[in-house]
């Protein structure tokens, strides 16, 4: 029953994490569209954040699996520094 409960954690978690990059690639999308200053700053800013995530997931997946913690915890340590970012963007590109 623990694993039944964990799996629709994770899927749960998973189909959050997509809805909302889903929202962020649409306002970003918005964004560059229109173009001009801020068109830039976003475009400069998601390279930036890409790259930082991306870093920080893979330090976070090498703890876990470095104190032992197990396939599972590694995969839901990946997953946190994206889910953080996605719902920050989310909420600064629908604030303006």
């Amino acid at each position: 029953m623990r694993r039944v409960r964990q799996g629709r954690e994770i899927g749960f978690s998973a189909l959050a994490l997509g809805v909302d990059s889903a929202w962020v690639i649409w306002l970003r999308t918005a964004k560059l569209a229109v173009g001009g200053s801020a068109a830039l700053m976003e475009a400069s800013r998601m390279s930036a954040e890409k790259i930082a995530a991306g870093l920080e997931a893979q330090a976070a997946a090498g703890m876990a699996l470095a104190t032992g913690r197990g396939l599972r915890a590694a995969a839901r340590a990946v997953a946190g520094p994206y889910r953080k970012r996605v719902r920050a963007n989310r909420k600064r590109l629908l604030r303006g």
